[in-house]
C-alpha cells in the first residue's frame, strides 16, 4: 500500500471515531471527503492494523477493503454532506435559509 493512501485512510478512520462518539441526533452527516482515500483502498485485502479493525468496529484481521466497505455504507443514501465546519457535529442552532 502506498505510505500516502495509507495515511490518508489512517485519518479518516481517527475522524470516523470523533463522529461515532457524538450522539446520532446530532451527527453531522458523513463527510464526502471520506470517499476518496476509502475508494483508494476499496480492492485491497492486506489486513489493516487491529487498532484500525477495532475502531471501525471489525474483527482483527479484517481487511483495507472491509474498512472501506465501513466508510462507503456511511455515505450511502445520504442526501447532504457537511461543510468542514460542521464536523463531526450538528451546528446547535442551524442557520435560516
Amino acid at each position: 500500500m502506498h505510505r500516502a493512501a495509507n495515511l490518508q485512510f489512517e485519518r479518516i478512520v481517527d475522524e470516523f471515531v470523533r463522529w461515532s462518539e457524538v450522539p446520532e441526533e446530532a451527527r453531522s452527516p458523513a463527510p464526502g471527503w471520506w470517499w476518496g482515500p476509502a475508494f483508494e483502498v476499496v480492492g485491497l485485502q492486506n489486513p489493516m492494523p487491529a487498532a484500525s479493525c477495532a475502531s471501525l468496529g471489525l474483527t482483527e484481521g479484517a481487511s483495507y477493503a472491509d474498512g472501506a466497505r465501513v466508510f462507503l455504507k456511511s455515505l450511502a443514501g445520504q442526501t447532504s454532506l457537511p461543510w468542514p465546519d460542521e464536523f463531526p457535529r450538528r451546528p446547535a442552532h442551524p442557520e435560516p435559509l
